[in-house]
């Protein structure tokens, strides 16, 4: 290795953690105990390159390849590579837009990742299920009801309360998710709601027309009772993703939500789903979301 790819080293390694995007709370890959730490260095001798590499093939951006790994973002990627966190068949990479080929060794903070085929799973969820990977007082979770659905570690997408029931999304696009639970991508849910007394036509236009609640305004998309059933149901379209929102609504006019079931979620819908069942997307129903 000569002088100035120890001095490029020396500058990358140096003072780079507080540009590390945190992946806590976000999507992240969990296996064989790892986290990325960029501490994990000491036995390890890397060559580095920030320098264009021209290589021949089918090979895929290295940030695309440490995002379909279920790490992070490809931007989040773009700073991790940036920063000298990952490594292609033992050289340190630096360079954006460095392509990675078939049988290349890729290390992520000195792990070995992969490529995992990416997996989305819907769930029809009853009741009494909490929206966790896993919970310390032992209460039931939606991990278990799709635990045999693939061999990759699947993810929910968003939240639903222990008392909602419908329609919850599983998967390991990182990228996806986080389309798909940012709000200003607007993707809408509709819940059928089950009150405890008439809904009134006047509650329903002061809906309808937005109110302020809790400090901020509330907009839904559409709201109206549901037909041939009584004036309790009521259904309720909307894309905001505050907590428990559409119990809030109801509360808000002195209204109990005797059952919330999610009917729809970004153009999924229950349709030949069981409660308690799962199936995976179809083909057409992956690139629909993709394209939202």
């Amino acid at each position: 290795m000569n002088s100035n790819n120890k001095s490029s080293r020396g500058r990358q390694e140096k003072g780079t953690d507080s540009k590390r995007p945190s992946t806590q709370g976000g999507f992240k890959k969990r296996t064989n105990n790892y986290r990325a730490n960029p501490n994990n260095t000491k036995h390890f001798k890397k060559e580095t390159t920030s320098t264009p590499v021209k290589r021949e093939g089918d090979g895929i951006r290295l940030n695309k390849y440490i995002s379909n790994a279920g790490i992070c973002s490809r931007r989040e990627a773009d700073v991790f590579i940036k920063a000298g966190s990952a490594t292609v068949n033992g050289k340190t990479i630096t360079e954006m837009g460095f392509q990675v080929m078939p049988g290349d060794e890729v290390r992520f903070d000195n792990t070995q990742i992969n490529q995992e085929t990416k997996r989305y799973i819907l769930l029809n969820k009853p009741k009494n299920f909490i929206t966790t990977m896993d919970d310390d007082r032992g209460r039931k979770t939606v991990m278990d009801l799709v635990q045999n659905a693939t061999k990759e570690r699947i993810y929910p997408v968003g939240r639903l309360d222990r008392n909602t029931t419908g329609l919850l999304l599983f998967t390991n696009d990182g990228e996806l998710a986080k389309k798909l639970t940012h709000p200003k991508h607007d993707i809408q849910k509709i819940y059928h709601a089950s009150l405890d007394k008439k809904f009134a036509m006047s509650d329903l236009h002061k809906v309808s027309e937005g109110f302020m609640l809790e400090g901020r305004r509330v907009i839904v998309d559409d709201i109206s009772y549901i037909n041939n059933e009584p004036k309790t149901e009521v259904g309720v379209k909307i894309h905001s993703g505050r907590n428990r929102i559409v119990r809030k609504i109801f509360e808000n006019f002195n209204y109990s939500v005797v059952k919330l079931d999610r009917v729809i979620f970004a153009g999924l819908t229950k349709r030949n789903l069981p409660r308690g069942h799962y199936r995976a997307l179809t083909e057409q129903e992956v690139i629909n979301l993709h394209m939202l």
